[in-house]
């Protein structure tokens, strides 16, 4: 019975979009179509639901529907946000935003009309004369003295994907109370309300010249650029999967001083059907595969790739046997914090006011090192809008020395305040430097790390639900962890339990203390007496529920590697078992 309503229901909303002429003509025959098949599976994933905010905006498959990405969805959300924005900045004379997008079908199709949206509500914009880098966005919000902001992208996700990230008048992206209420103001909307008449004279496009202020800030990360220098002929292979990055980041390392940068030729092309790669996401190493074949025949040190909207950057380097090894989100943020922090303490820099930030799924072991070189962490929630609210609320007070999390991403300046791949791969070259001038390569920095601060293996893993039944599945298993709390995991006592939907940790003997928060999310974590710690909660942007593992062992010495990671992979695969993942 209750199918049968929820059918009706979305039959109902679809029904209004065939009848209605605010429609086009394609977009009613293809509701139409929906209506008209037997199996209503698709009708009533694409409109059983709205497509909501979640940790990244508005994100999910393009096609026709209230629960699909497609312009009458971006023109809803942005003419809700147009109303907030008219609401929240009356005492202004001028609001104004920033509008991008990235290489995805139908993404600069999405991108003018929110800006027609914005600019028939009299709200100047900015709009980005063609695909630019996520980073890129963030920044020229802070530069031009924008109110809000728009990127359309789905970042790294299936080509099938699109989205649309709100950002607000610090550059970050939208958190609470903005992104509730605007999610509400956009409730509020109907298809009639919306604007899509734009005004031409409030459109105003931005390019090369803000590439260049930008490029100028990335540069102020550098470390130490008399290292480039010495080393120049450093030779880098780098990929934009197809994406945004091809924009930015070959210019970016030329302008370092790198002189032998080499990018794939094949995905150095802008398709939103990423021809070249089964997803393309670098965090997956297949998606390198191309730019290691390259690599082989230039000789070159290292291989970098960006995914299409060039916020995160994976990487690939050789090991000690010269075979090409896949650094993963985890490990790379550990090089990039454990160099930066060395080289403040060798040239006598810190001060005492530095600061870190990362995500509560990534590696501890950043904790660690932050802790033993007298830098304040952060752990914040996943997403980078909660690195960057930790930044606003120490701007102009204390030294950010980067923020990083294991969904390959990281913040290495201030001024920007999303996961930036472009100077991300800056500063990644500039390591590999340093390392090579000591005869080492970046897997050698990583051991050293290991032998520093000890071992840790990461293991992610996702259950993909699709649709509304997944949804409810998705639900009842994250119930399912809360009610059935772990008491051991691989044989190891369970010391700390934390609920962040409560915002409580509770000790072995049941002892509960408040966990300081801005507000409550759907995440477990688990914390055992050997140093494992599991993670559990459904994604904000995709159809899954996720799974994070982190195992630890001593390593005295370099070459005891091998019998570190096998014990810390042992502990990974019993943890498996345990949460009936094995």
């Amino acid at each position: 019975m209750e199918n049968h309503l929820l059918i009706q229901a979305c039959a109902a909303k679809a029904q209004q979009w065939v009848d209605s002429p605010l429609y086009d003509a394609e977009t009613r025959r293809a509701v139409a179509a929906l209506l008209a098949d037997a199996d209503p599976t698709e009708l009533v994933n694409a409109f059983y639901q709205n497509l909501e905010f979640g940790t990244s905006g508005l994100r999910g498959l393009m096609g026709v529907g209230t629960n699909r990405m497609n312009v009458y969805v971006v023109g809803l959300a942005t003419q809700g946000l147009a109303d907030y924005l008219l609401q929240s900045f009356a005492h202004l004379p001028e609001i104004s935003v920033v509008v991008c997008h990235d290489c995805r079908n139908h993404s600069r199709e999405f991108a003018q009309t929110a800006a027609n949206v914005f600019s028939a509500n009299g709200i100047r914009v900015y709009l980005f004369d063609d695909m630019r880098p996520t980073p890129e966005v963030s920044f020229a919000i802070r530069q031009l003295g924008c109110q809000s902001g728009v990127n359309i992208t789905a970042s790294h996700n299936p080509k099938e994907y699109n989205g649309y990230k709100a950002y607000w008048d610090d550059g970050a992206q939208v958190t609470s109370p903005h992104d509730k209420a605007i999610v509400e103001a956009a409730a509020r909307v109907c298809i009639e309300d919306v604007r899509f008449e734009g005004n031409p004279a409030l459109i105003h496009l931005i390019g090369e010249e803000m590439d260049r202020r930008y490029l100028d800030e990335v540069r102020k990360v550098s470390i130490d650029p008399e290292v480039v220098r010495r080393q120049h002929n450093l030779k880098i292979v780098y990929s934009p999967l197809h994406g945004t990055g091809m924009k930015l980041i070959p210019r970016c390392l030329r302008e370092w001083g790198f002189d032998e940068v080499y990018c794939v030729p094949e995905q150095m092309v802008a398709d939103g059907n990423f021809p070249t790669v089964k997803f393309p996401n670098p965090e997956y190493p297949e998606a390198l595969d191309l730019a290691i074949r390259l690599a082989d025949e230039k000789g070159a040190d290292f291989v970098m790739a960006s995914d299409p909207d060039a916020d995160r950057v994976g990487m690939a380097c050789k090991d000690h046997r010269g075979v090409w090894t896949y650094i993963d989100g985890h490990q790379t943020s550990l090089i990039f914090f454990y160099y930066i922090i060395k080289h403040r303490k060798d040239r006598g820099e810190m001060t005492g006011t530095e600061y870190a930030v990362k995500t509560i799924v990534t590696s501890d072991l950043i904790k660690t090192i932050a802790e033993r070189n007298g830098v304040q962490l952060y752990d914040t929630y996943t997403g980078d809008k909660w690195m960057a609210w930790v930044i606003a609320q120490n701007y102009g007070r204390r030294d950010f020395l980067g923020g990083g999390e294991e969904s390959y991403g990281f913040m290495a300046t201030d001024e920007v305040r999303d996961k930036d791949a472009v100077s991300a791969c800056a500063l990644l070259a500039e390591i590999c430097a340093w390392a090579r001038e000591q005869g080492k390569t970046l897997y050698d920095v990583l051991m050293d790390i290991y032998v520093e601060y000890g071992c840790v293996h990461h293991y992610a893993t996702s259950l993909i639900k699709p649709g509304k039944s997944g949804a409810e599945e998705i639900a009842r298993l994250m119930e399912h962890y809360r009610s059935q709390r772990p008491t051991a995991l691989a044989g190891s006592p369970v010391v700390c339990s934390r609920d962040f939907l409560t915002l409580t940790a509770t000790d072995a003997q049941g002892r509960t203390q408040p966990l300081d928060m801005p507000e409550t999310s759907n995440v477990l974590q688990w914390y055992t007496a050997d140093g494992s710690k599991v993670s559990v909660r459904p994604s904000g942007t995709e159809p899954k529920i996720k799974f994070y593992i982190e195992a630890a062992a001593p390593m005295p010495h370099a070459e005891d590697y091998p019998a570190a990671l096998a014990q810390t992979k042992a502990k990974v695969e019993a943890i498996k078992v345990d949460l009936g993942l094995g």
